[in-house]
């Protein structure tokens, strides 16, 4: 009989947690509250490799590069493979942000030249990588929205950029910057063009609830006019002021490389 009631009891228990919410978070998670950056698309033949070896005359190679893009974008472009289970997808802005049983859509048309249309650039040879950050549940970012109180570090195209933007809400950004790491990188990696061009993650998407039917936002960063025949080291770096920053230890931040045959 005490076993039946004890029994009763944790089923009760039991149904009054939410299974999307988990037990450890942020500072008491595996994950902590420090998100990574990570980029697609990577080498499938070496998990351990961050070369992305484009030659664009090659059809074959492009293409494979292409469906390796695809592979990771596919809920992007498929939204209703996903299960929305009570969430409603709205149309989110600066001035529209998310109620808690809502999750914000993400347009693909936002990634400009980095379209599937245009197989991403690949057979140009001006190719585009994507741009995510790790979910971390209930993270906050804290933006850096005062143009006059940015860090002496963040790139000077994108102090200017932050500047240029006269709207308080329209700087509510994580920013992001993609750089060579070296100066011969900086020369041989040329001009970069970000997707969507706020050249950020936009704060309406966070913090992470893990709603049925969330995508994370992506920034699609497309490489104009890289040098061939070079290695090319790359850092991409996510610019709020929690997310710490150690290049040593790639807090913050993520490397790989680019060779053009």
């Amino acid at each position: 009989m005490l076993a039946a009631l004890v029994a009763i009891c944790m089923w009760v228990f039991l149904q009054t947690l939410d299974p999307r919410i988990p037990k450890w978070q942020q500072d008491a998670s595996v994950i902590g509250t420090n998100p990574g950056l990570g980029f697609r698309p990577m080498p499938k033949d070496n998990e351990e490799s961050t070369l992305i070896w484009l030659q664009g005359t090659n059809k074959a190679n492009y293409l494979n590069w292409f469906d390796n893009i695809m592979e990771f974008l596919d809920k992007y472009y498929t939204p209703g493979k996903i299960e929305k289970g009570n969430a409603y997808l709205k149309t989110c802005s600066y001035t529209e942000w998310p109620t808690e049983t809502e999750v914000c859509e993400v347009d693909v048309k936002d990634w400009g030249d980095c379209s599937r249309d245009q197989f991403f650039n690949y057979y140009r040879s001006s190719p585009c990588i994507f741009l995510k950050l790790n979910k971390i549940y209930g993270w906050t970012p804290d933006y850096y929205d005062d143009p006059y109180d940015l860090p002496p570090d963040m790139p000077k195209h994108l102090q200017d950029h932050i500047r240029n933007i006269t709207r308080l809400e329209e700087r509510r950004n994580i920013w992001v910057s993609c750089e060579g790491e070296n100066p011969a990188d900086v020369e041989y990696l040329g001009p970069v063009q970000f997707y969507p061009p706020v050249q950020g993650f936009p704060g309406y998407y966070f913090p992470f609830r893990n709603s049925e039917g969330y995508l994370s936002p992506l920034v699609a960063v497309r490489f104009l006019r890289p040098v061939s025949g070079i290695v090319i080291n790359i850092e991409c770096r996510a610019w709020a002021k929690n997310i710490h920053y150690n290049r040593a230890e790639r807090m913050g931040s993520v490397h790989f490389e680019l060779l053009i045959d």
